[in-house]
């Protein structure tokens, strides 16, 4: 399975951004999709997740700025970022559950390359 996440880029505080990713290489609904994010000089961090069914996980610090969605019959999840803050700076990966037992809620399921994210003031 691969995953291709785009949509990063450079706002200002305040601004919004919406990121998509796209899961290739597989025939069947992934589980759970989300992503994480990196940012400079700390330990990566589930930001959102979402399950098949559509029930959502957010991080204390975007609980009410960020929306994470998904198209199961695409495999694509999405995450609208609004009210960006300067420590939303970061890269950020989509992730998924890998059915042989991996899960994106322990960090190892499926890991797409990364989009950077850079807020600034």
């Amino acid at each position: 399975v691969q995953l291709q996440a785009s949509g990063g880029g450079l706002v200002q505080a305040g601004e919004s951004l919406r990121l998509s990713c796209v899961a290739s290489g597989t025939s069947f609904s992934l589980n759970a999709m989300g992503w994480y994010r990196q940012a400079p000089g700390k330990e990566r961090e589930l930001v959102a997740a979402v399950t098949s069914g559509l029930s959502p996980t957010y991080a204390a610090s975007v609980k009410g700025r960020f929306t994470i969605s998904r198209d199961n019959g695409d495999n694509t999840v999405y995450l609208e970022m609004n009210s960006l803050k300067t420590e939303d700076t970061g890269i950020y990966y989509c992730v998924a559950d890998d059915p042989r037992g991996g899960t994106l809620y322990y960090g190892t399921g499926f890991w797409g390359q990364g989009t950077q994210v850079t807020v600034s003031s």
